[in-house]
């Protein structure tokens, strides 16, 4: 039982919604989900939050007596446009990268708001000047890009093979995505090694 009552736990702490015994179990596989949420709900009795039922769904939440102490923000997820989507995928494989070399892969303008956006999200930052004429901004990934998608360094980064695997990747879109893909990247993720 103990083995249940933990991946209960665990199943209902994970998720960002209420889960009904049903989901529950879906997750866990055999055992008494029921029973273990009951004994859940009284283990977390008198502690800073507790499990509650509502309309047969389960969750963790604060209790009531200390609700006053935490001010309740909800962050609405952050949804990317095509462009943006790109342009970060650009910069994390390519950084640094100025905005004419983000252009150039593209093969389309960026506006302003599309980096802008990418720096507001903290997934994005000015990463110095190119030696070259008219001195162009260059950009790079930040920790927070790491940390939200879960990469240890941009290493961890899918690769080719992962991306044909995940299905993400389209016979037209294979080709260009390999010229991308050159020996250049691998010397600036040397480089990078290098420099921490």
């Amino acid at each position: 039982m103990d083995e249940l009552l933990r991946s209960v736990e665990a199943t209902v702490f994970a998720s960002a919604e209420p889960l009904s015994v049903a989901e529950i179990s879906a997750h866990v596989g055999e055992g008494d989900v029921a029973a273990a949420l009951a004994e859940l709900a009284e283990r977390f009795q008198g502690h800073g939050i507790e499990l509650v039922e509502r309309g047969g769904r389960w969750h963790f939440q604060t209790t009531a007596d200390l609700a006053h102490l935490l001010r309740r923000t909800r962050e609405e997820p952050r949804r990317l446009s095509r462009a943006a989507t790109e342009t970060l995928a650009i910069i994390a494989y390519h950084e640094p990268v100025s905005r004419g070399e983000i252009e150039a892969i593209r093969g389309v303008q960026i506006s302003k708001g599309t980096l802008d956006v990418l720096m507001e999200a903290g997934w994005v930052r000015t990463a110095g000047r190119r030696e070259s004429p008219g001195r162009p901004l260059l950009y790079a990934t930040t920790t927070e890009f790491l940390t939200h998608f879960g990469l240890t360094s941009r290493r961890d980064l899918p690769g080719i093979d992962d991306l044909k695997a995940a299905g993400l990747l389209d016979p037209l879109d294979e080709g260009v995505f390999q010229l991308q893909l050159d020996g250049e990247v691998d010397e600036r993720l040397e480089s990078e090694d290098e420099a921490d």
